[in-house]
């Protein structure tokens, strides 16, 4: 079968569209994949940057949606069903072996691309937005890095929870994206925006906050908070791990909360279930995740160098050249 492979630890350049092996089941559900996802992590592993350290050579890719090939007879699944699955690698090809406890049934109001595009990004942000955060309706959380594909989740959940949603792009090409997502304000993430988000709020700041990006944001997004505000720490698009001093958590009666979506699903039986029922209530109710950016499995180089420029609006799915 044919998949693209990390070669080396060189980011999208190290891949390489190839012949390799078959899958084989054993305890394992075999897909037929119809789509795969791309999120930053995977960048970061093309890189040897993750913390999830792989040698290459390796097939990466984290989601898939697509059919069931085979399936151990008391897993319930059929051949020919369609799910969605996280994967423990190697998605990012024509078929791909993965845990039967990681399979969740594919709506079928949602083709495989959208299917996938629920998978990291969502089930990441409703832990963080609803759990981690405590998020109330009528609360308003400000979102940093909107347009991709954690802003983009961050946005949609939010405000299918009943939040006010204040939006920051750093892109202009961006805004247009984010309005669609339904967010109230949609604001540039340039010099002053503090000042901006304030004036949005009366000055009374914001309840929670999102950041996927940390860098040089990350300050400024503390002074955004409102008292007994939250700031979620998803992760460091910018590169560089902020610090913050701890006496102005403890004068501002603010806190700062990491969230770990994958750590807690390793630690805690049955969270990933939880969370992909609220999604799929939420679903049910209407939510649907904006058309992904589809490349073939083919240009896969060209994709993944596409989210490293920050070219791509939302999310990224590779599929399968058929």
């Amino acid at each position: 079968m044919k998949a693209l492979v990390a070669q080396e630890l060189t980011g999208p350049a190290g891949l390489a569209y190839t012949d390799v092996e078959d899958v084989h089941g054993g305890d394992a559900v075999v897909l037929d994949v119809g789509a795969a996802g791309v999120c930053f992590p995977d960048l970061l592993m093309l890189r040897g940057e993750y913390q999830m350290k792989v040698p290459a050579p390796f097939v990466p890719g984290l989601e898939v949606a697509g059919t069931v090939r085979s399936a151990p007879a008391e897993s319930g699944l059929v051949a020919g069903q369609r799910v969605s699955a996280f994967s423990l690698l190697g998605a990012w090809a024509e078929q791909v072996a993965v845990p039967v406890g990681s399979v969740v049934p594919t709506n079928d109001a949602l083709d495989d691309g959208s299917a996938v595009c629920l998978l990291g990004n969502y089930y990441t942000m409703h832990f963080a937005l609803q759990r981690r955060g405590a998020l109330q309706a009528g609360e308003t959380v400000l979102v940093l890095g909107s347009g991709g594909g954690v802003g983009t989740a961050s946005v949609q959940i939010a405000k299918a929870l009943g939040a006010r949603v204040i939006a920051m792009v750093h892109r202009p090409s961006a805004i247009e994206f984010v309005e669609s997502l339904g967010a109230d304000v949609v604001l540039p993430l340039t010099e002053g925006w503090l000042d901006a988000v304030k004036a949005e709020t009366g000055g009374r700041g914001v309840d929670l906050v999102v950041d996927p990006i940390g860098g040089p944001a990350f300050d400024d997004a503390i002074r955004a908070l409102a008292t007994e505000g939250r700031l979620l720490v998803i992760g460091f698009a910018a590169g560089g791990i902020p610090t913050v001093k701890v006496n102005r958590l403890l004068l501002r009666n603010v806190s700062v909360v990491g969230v770990g979506w994958g750590e807690f699903v390793n630690r805690t039986p049955g969270a990933q279930a939880q969370v992909g029922a609220a999604l799929a209530t939420l679903v049910d109710q209407g939510l649907r995740p904006p058309e992904p950016v589809r490349f073939s499995l083919s240009d896969g180089v060209a994709a993944l160098q596409a989210v490293a420029d920050g070219a791509v609006n939302g999310k990224l799915v590779l599929e399968p050249d058929r």
